[in-house]
């Protein structure tokens, strides 16, 4: 295990010996004390950390004038008369982001670890994993914020984005860990917990989850509204937000651009009724960029900003990330809000920075020395991290195809391997996306994986590259044992702000209008095909992408998203076996553009996802495969009949019954035949990610709470559990049906 030394984080942390070990440091607390603060301003009430919360933020709210309250509902909420420190905001979907192409470090970026996009974290289906990326994520902004050397970067991180993958036309799907309510909760929760920490009484960084609600179109977003009924607010779009609040412990939300059925988010009674009253967030709810603009300029339910923003603050929103001042200041003169009104809303803003340790004694705070001292290396230079980066890399990747046994690849009978394709020299990044402190490009990883050291002689794989579509291309795949074809999507479309160079791409702020692999791109597969066909097609991608040839006649298809560090080296520990891909595709992917529904077409039942698709995909939900094969056996509940009001125990026998260890994931659906309500046609309510040596066998065990058979009554108000029958079933996707037990639920005991 490679080891370093790190300040004190709350706990040792580690996943699967990837982390790194972590020791106590000597730390100067003098440099955590706010500069000038005086013995004084030391004993006012809002900085004894003994005292109740809400007692402290009372005190605090007092002493502040008017202008300073203003100030602190945007940017950072600091009060330097009162030497109170705030923080900023930041972005990190996959890794503090402080540089990358939309230069959030501001012309001067800072290193840090990047992994995959969220997208490609949510393939992994590894709970446990995601939460290790998110717990160096919080540790990487907590030293750059903390380290006298940077003193930049924020402890609010906006992610994770809890939307869902409903449409593969949607430009931001790369943010998101998939198409399915359940899925993306649980690893939404994980990402959450993560940031977030361990310690009973201090965040290591505030987790604020994007974007709320049913924000899942970036053409024409700050006008349009997403339509739907009661039932799949609850049982669809507002799940993994309820679950990352009230299983995660996330306390801070963003609204977004989108109106829900006619009404905005921004202002929507569901910010104050239930994400407040129902589900107990008591922290920040902010604004999108330009959210409050959009009221008035493109939604333009408001005359003016100040009615705008007099509406928003009594909406329950407190931070805004705009030109917000004036309109707040003319609100209060013309009495459209009250100063109790902006008090009301602090008290959120100033509870997270309690819960970030930001007023208290650094001595109380069990992450305060992270950076205040310089370690080396630093953690994006930590040869541990790296080791985590391409640990999360190799199990992200899908192993789609593998029809003719193609890989692995064995080193002592490839003689020679072509590496061809427009993205084998490169490791593209997405808007969201940091500096990283180095890239792996596929070719590269490749050539490091093809013969590793040391390597007896006379072993030996020649690597030849081409990096483009040419003639030249194809006629090195011909001369050699195997051809290796990097193909894909540009994360930020291959263009500026607003624009793409194909139809077939997409990004914030517009959506794809096709969903074929970009020009030229799949006839150049086949053209390798044909010269050799021995392919291995990598589909470097965070959309869902139609192949009308290659689906039906490439042998191999690996898919695997953008943005890692460590991009190449797992790509290749892949393909010679040096790991199992034993990723699983995180959405439904469509054979062809005529088999969607409108874009704008928000209701699921309409043939949307894998709960409601009519027709055949090209690839289902959950689909992947392993370089080994796996039984299941012995499905059991215990019980022959199910009470609702009791957890039901399903519990299964997995067994490799292959020639090499490998991972599986184990997929639990669930089905009702006799349902007097539209329900989906299956259900993903249970997974896990189980490696497993050859011929050793392990017990899989899930536990069906009542609100996993629930459906929301929409005259009631409420979760109901139906009397009846329902099925359950157990897959390597959602397309299997390997066990299926039919049980029935009697609600009467």
């Amino acid at each position: 295990m490679v080891t370093s030394k790190r300040p004190n984080d709350g706990k040792p942390a580690g996943i699967d010996g990837y982390r790194c070990l972590i020791f106590l440091l000597p730390v100067s607390l003098s440099l955590l004390v706010p500069c000038g603060a005086r013995a004084d301003e030391a004993a006012y009430p809002f900085r004894d950390p003994d005292l109740p919360a809400a007692q402290r933020i009372d005190d605090l709210l007092a002493r502040m004038k008017l202008d300073e309250k203003i100030a602190a509902l945007g940017g950072s909420a600091d009060v330097p008369r009162l030497e109170v420190r705030g923080t900023r905001h930041i972005e990190g979907y996959h890794g503090v982001a402080q540089g990358g192409p939309s230069n959030w470090g501001r012309r001067n970026p800072t290193p840090t670890t990047q992994f995959p996009q969220a997208y490609g974290l949510g393939a992994t289906w590894d709970p446990v994993l995601v939460r290790a990326v998110a717990e160096e994520e919080a540790y990487e902004a907590r030293f750059l914020f903390q380290s006298p050397k940077y003193a930049r970067s924020g402890l609010i991180v906006r992610a994770p984005n809890a939307d869902l993958a409903r449409d593969p036309r949607w430009g931001r799907t790369e943010e998101v860990f998939g198409e399915d309510p359940f899925l993306a909760g649980t690893l939404a929760t994980a990402f959450t917990e993560g940031l977030q920490g361990t310690d009973p009484h201090y965040w290591k960084t505030a987790s604020l989850l994007k974007h709320f609600l049913a924000n899942s179109n970036e053409d024409g977003r700050t006008q349009s509204s997403s339509n739907f009924d009661e039932r799949l607010w609850r049982e669809y779009y507002a799940r993994p937000f309820e679950m990352a609040i009230r299983d995660g412990g996330a306390d801070a939300i963003m609204a977004a651009y989108n109106a829900i059925n006619g009404t905005p988010a921004h202002v929507h009674p569901m910010l104050r009724d239930i994400v407040m009253g129902e589900w107990g967030l008591d922290g920040i709810i902010s604004t999108d960029a330009g959210g409050l603009r959009a009221l008035v300029n493109d939604h333009k339910v408001y005359p003016d900003l100040a009615e705008g923003a007099a509406a928003v603050l009594h909406a329950g929103i407190n931070h805004f990330l705009d030109t917000y001042k004036e309109p707040v200041s003319e609100a209060l003169a013309r009495g459209l809000i009250s100063e109790a009104d902006l008090d009301a809303a602090l008290r959120g803003v100033f509870r997270i920075s309690l819960r970030l340790g930001l007023l208290d004694p650094p001595e109380r705070v069990p992450y305060a020395r992270i950076g205040v001292e310089n370690t080396y290396p630093e953690p994006w230079d930590d040869p541990g991290v790296h080791v985590l980066v391409r640990a999360v890399t190799r199990k992200s990747i899908v192993l789609i195809k593998n029809d003719a046994h193609l890989l692995p690849l064995d080193r002592d009978t490839v003689g020679s391997v072509a590496v061809v394709g427009p993205y084998i020299n490169t490791v593209l990044l997405d808007w969201y996306s940091g500096t990283p402190p180095y890239r792996v490009s596929p070719r590269e990883g490749i050539e490091n994986t093809a013969n590793p050291e040391p390597w007896p002689a006379p072993q030996h794989v020649g690597v030849g590259w081409v990096g483009d579509m040419s003639d030249a291309a194809v006629e090195l795949a011909r001369r050699s044992h195997v051809a290796i074809v990097c193909v894909g999507n540009h994360p930020e479309g291959n263009a500026s702000w607003g624009v793409v160079t194909s139809p077939s791409e997409g990004k914030e702020g517009i959506d794809r209008k096709a969903i074929t692999l970009p020009p030229g791109q799949e006839d150049f597969i086949r053209r390798v095909y044909a010269a050799n066909p021995n392919t291995v097609v990598v589909l470097i991608t965070n959309f869902p992408v139609a192949l009308p040839w290659a689906a039906e006649h490439a042998p191999t298809i690996l898919q695997m998203t953008h943005a890692s560090q460590e991009q190449g080296n797992a790509l290749g520990d892949v393909l010679f076996g040096d790991a199992d891909p034993g990723g699983r595709l995180v959405q439904t992917w469509p054979k062809l553009l005529e088999a969607l529904p409108a874009m704008m077409d928000y209701d699921l039942r309409h043939g949307r996802t894998y709960m409601y698709i009519e027709t055949e995909p090209q690839f289902h939900f959950g689909q992947g495969l392993s370089y080994t094969r796996f039984e299941y056996s012995d499905l059991t509940t215990g019980v022959e009949t199910l009470f609702a009001g009791s957890p039901i125990n399903v519990g299964l026998t997995v067994k490799n019954v292959g020639e090499r260890a490998g991972d599986d994931v184990v997929q639990l659906y669930v089905g009702f035949p006799e349902s007097r309500v539209a329900r989906p046609h299956k259900a993903l309510r249970g997974f896990r990610r189980v490696h497993l040596a050859p011929g050793k066998s392990q017990r899989v065990r899930f536990t069906l709470n009542a609100r996993d058979l629930a459906y929301w009554d929409v005259t009631g108000h409420a979760w109901v559990v139906e009397p009846g029958p329902v099925d359950i079933r157990v897959g390597h996707s959602s397309a299997d049906k390997d066990l299926t037990l039919h049980a029935t639920v009697d609600v009467l005991h």
